[in-house]
């Protein structure tokens, strides 16, 4: 039986379906122009938007939501800037009141990031556990942000999240899938769709994250800290693109020892 195609492969989160496994966000950009020119070339459906900044018009904010097609594009409100997870369940609440603004009424999604280390940006396990139960208690389609820990992943899954987004390696220092082989476990025992989400830095990460089995990224800095990012989007629209093919189509086992790729019998024998 053939593996399907990108065209018949949607993913679903929420059930809501995607055929973008590339999502982007909105912030670090050099203007709104460049965010505009890269949500369009990256070809995503999905652009995640820091709740705090949009309400309190934060630097490079300013006119976001009208910058932006609501029509074609999900929102996934996050609660970046929260430190506990009472904070967290308090600001995910105003994101479902701006994604209903934006006209997307029936849109519960949120990115749920509980980080109080401000050096590090390094996710609170406890503490999003703990507003992951509440927020999806109260209806919300949870894509809780994580380190990149199996037994947390599978703990989310079990109370009910939507997604597990694993980072790669911290946010935005652009090194790649350092925690790669902790990522192949949460993708080998997930239920639930997983989304590796920070850490990535050129197109071939993004496109290995796929091959290993992830069902989507989340890029931002990549793309708003190129020379252009623009270009940049487009660039890891077509890497994901490749992964997931990659990835369907089933790789090379490895192997001890070489393997020749040209037939051993009939070869034209030298003359003695």
């Amino acid at each position: 039986m053939d593996s399907p195609s990108l065209s018949t492969d949607p993913l679903t989160i929420g059930g809501r379906q995607f055929n973008s496994r590339l999502f982007t966000g909105t912030g670090k950009y050099p203007s709104m122009t460049a965010m505009q020119q890269s949500i369009e070339r990256s070809g995503c459906e999905m652009v995640t938007v820091a709740v705090r900044r949009v309400q309190t018009v934060a630097a490079g904010h300013e006119g976001l939501m009208e910058a932006i097609d609501w029509q074609r594009i999900w929102m996934l409100p996050n609660t970046a800037g929260c430190t506990d997870a009472e904070e967290a369940v308090r600001v995910a609440r105003l994101g479902r009141e701006l994604a209903k603004l934006a006209g997307q009424e029936n849109n519960t999604f949120v990115k749920l990031e509980v980080i109080p280390d401000a050096r590090h940006l390094l996710p609170d396990p406890i503490g999003t556990l703990n507003a992951a139960e509440r927020l999806v208690k109260e209806g919300f389609t949870v894509l809780p942000y994580i380190n990149a820990d199996p037994l947390l992943a599978k703990r989310l899954e079990e109370v009910g999240c939507a997604t597990v987004m694993p980072l790669g390696s911290p946010i935005g220092s652009g090194q790649g899938l350092n925690n790669a082989a902790n990522i192949a476990l949460i993708i080998e025992n997930a239920g639930i769709p997983v989304v590796v989400d920070a850490g990535i830095g050129v197109p071939s990460e993004a496109a290995q994250a796929l091959e290993m089995g992830a069902d989507a990224v989340l890029v931002n800095s990549a793309i708003a800290l190129a020379g252009d990012p623009a270009a940049m989007a487009e660039a890891m629209s077509q890497a994901v693109k490749a992964g997931r093919t990659a990835h369907l189509s089933g790789r090379l086992p490895r192997k001890d020892q070489a393997s020749a790729s040209s037939p051993t019998t009939g070869l034209v024998q030298s003359p003695k």
